[in-house]
C-alpha cells in the first residue's frame, strides 16, 4: 500500500504562543508525514529550530496583498495545510476589528492564490470572544451551537469566518475553526496575552518584597469555576481537526478537559514559587453586579516594580526584559469578570478528539519552559535562597569574573502597546 503524499504546513504567528506550539508539535511528527513546515511572523524569528524542514519567511499581513503574494511565492506553492494563529492585540476592544480583519483577509487571499490546487485545509484560530463572553454574562458552557450575538459589527471573528466561508464556497479546500479559552503556553518573545508569565512576574516580585500576593480580581471569580487551553493541546486539536476528513468544515471549542477554581490554582501557583498564599477573606470588590470588578489594576501595580524584578533576576536568574512581557491589562480582564466563561468540548469528544491535560500541570510545564529559555528563573533557584538576601547574586565564574546567572537577552523594541505574533 502506497503511503499518502507528505503534507506541507504554513503557520503564521510563529513567534506567538499558538504558532510556536504548532511548529513544535509538527516537528515531532515524521518527515514522511510533514515534509516541510513554512513559518512566518512579521518580526524576526525568535526561536531557532534544528530541523531542516522549517523555512522562515518574514511577512506582515497588513501589507498590500500583492506584496504578501510576492514574498510567499518562493515558499508556499506546495502548501497543503494553512494554520492562521496571527493576532494583533490591543486592550481597546473597539480597535480589534480594524486591526484583525484585514490581517486574516490578506493571509487567506495570498495563501489561496499562491498554494492554488495544492491547498487542502485552512485552520483559523479564534477564541471565546466568539460567544461574547468578554462583554458580559452569556450562556454557559459555551458551545458551538450558540447563535451569534448582536455584535454591532465589532466582533472580528465573525468577519474572518464569513470571508473564509465565501471564498471556500468557490474552492476545493475545506476549513476548520478552533476556539480556545485563555491560552497557557510558552512564547519565545513578547506576546499580547500571557496569563502564565504575568502571574509569575507578579508572585515573584511580591515574594521579593516580602508581601503576600492578593488576587487582583474579585470575590466571585476567585471562587468561580474556570478552564484554560494549553498551547500544546491546542496544537494537537488543530492538527487533528485539519487532517481528518470527517472533521472538515467544522468549528471546535478547545479546553484542557478539566476545570479549576481560581482560589486553589492561585494558591498552588504560589506554592510552586515558594510562596504560601492564604485564603483571601477580605474583598473590596465582590463581583456581584455582573460587571468587571478588580480589587486593583495590575497595570497600576506594575508601574514601579521593574527594579524589583531586576533584583529577582540578579539573584535567581531570568531575563530583566521579561518584565516588559507582562500583559497586565489583559490579566485584569481575565480575572476581573463577574460571570462564568467555561467552554464545552463535547463536540470535539464526539468527533474523536480525546486528549486531556491537567491545568495546573500545564502552568508548571509552561513555567519550566520559560526557565529553560532563560526568561524566568527556575523554581529550584528561587527556593534555594530565602527572601532578603540583599544584592547577593547566584553567579558563575567567567574568565575569572563572577557574573549573575541570568539571561539578559536583547528585546524587540515595541513601538506601541499593540503586539502581534
Amino acid at each position: 500500500m502506497a503511503l499518502a503524499p507528505p503534507k506541507v504546513a504554513f503557520i503564521t504567528g510563529c513567534n506567538g504562543v499558538s504558532g510556536n506550539a504548532l511548529v513544535e508539535y509538527l516537528l515531532r511528527r515524521p518527515k514522511e508525514e510533514w515534509s516541510r513546515i513554512v513559518v512566518t511572523s512579521r518580526s524576526p524569528l525568535k526561536n531557532f529550530w534544528q530541523d531542516p524542514r522549517v523555512e522562515f519567511v518574514a511577512i506582515d499581513f497588513l501589507e498590500p496583498v500583492d506584496v504578501i503574494i510576492q514574498k510567499m511565492l518562493p515558499f508556499c506553492q506546495g502548501v497543503t495545510h494553512a494554520y492562521f494563529t496571527s493576532y494583533v492585540h490591543t486592550d481597546d476592544f473597539m480597535r480589534l476589528r480594524d486591526l484583525n480583519v484585514p490581517l486574516f483577509e490578506n493571509f487567506l487571499t495570498a495563501v489561496d492564490t499562491v498554494a492554488g490546487e495544492s491547498l487542502q485545509r485552512v485552520c483559523l484560530q479564534t477564541g471565546g470572544k466568539n460567544y461574547g463572553c468578554h462583554l458580559g454574562p452569556v450562556e454557559v458552557p459555551l458551545h458551538e451551537g450558540m447563535s451569534r450575538y448582536d455584535d454591532c459589527g465589532l466582533n472580528f471573528y465573525y468577519s474572518q469566518e464569513d470571508f473564509m466561508f465565501r471564498l471556500q464556497a468557490q474552492r476545493k479546500w475545506s476549513w476548520n475553526v478552533i476556539r480556545p479559552g485563555g491560552i497557557i503556553g510558552f512564547t519565545p518573545g513578547k506576546n499580547g496575552m500571557s496569563e502564565a508569565i504575568t502571574l509569575a512576574l507578579y508572585i515573584l516580585v511580591c515574594k521579593e518584597l516580602g508581601e503576600t500576593p492578593r488576587f487582583p480580581g474579585n470575590k466571585y471569580f476567585y471562587n468561580a469555576v474556570d478552564d484554560n487551553s494549553y498551547a500544546v493541546s491546542l496544537a494537537d486539536m488543530s492538527v487533528w481537526a485539519s487532517t481528518h476528513e470527517h472533521t472538515k468544515n467544522e468549528a471546535f471549542n478547545h479546553a484542557n478537559g478539566d476545570t479549576f477554581v481560581w482560589k486553589y490554582l492561585f494558591r498552588d501557583i504560589g506554592r510552586y514559587w515558594g510562596v504560601e498564599i492564604p485564603e483571601q477573606t477580605s474583598w473590596p470588590e465582590l463581583g456581584d453586579k455582573g460587571v468587571y470588578a478588580n480589587e486593583f489594576k495590575m497595570a497600576n501595580w506594575a508601574e514601579d516594580k521593574k527594579a524589583v524584578w531586576e533584583k529577582v533576576c540578579d539573584k535567581y536568574g531570568g531575563s530583566r526584559e521579561a518584565f516588559d512581557w507582562g500583559t497586565w491589562g489583559f490579566f485584569d480582564w481575565s480575572i476581573g469578570k463577574a460571570w462564568p466563561t467555561i467552554s464545552s468540548i463535547s463536540k470535539a469528544r464526539k468527533f474523536g478528539w480525546n486528549r486531556y491535560d491537567h491545568t495546573f500541570e500545564t502552568w508548571v510545564e509552561t513555567f519550566k519552559t520559560f526557565a529553560n529559555a532563560g526568561v524566568l528563573p527556575g523554581e529550584h533557584m528561587v527556593k534555594a535562597l530565602p527572601n532578603g538576601t540583599g544584592s547577593t547574586a547566584i553567579g558563575v565564574k567567567v574568565n575569572g569574573t563572577t557574573k549573575p546567572q541570568s539571561n539578559h537577552g536583547d528585546p524587540e523594541e515595541e513601538a506601541s502597546s499593540i503586539v502581534a505574533a
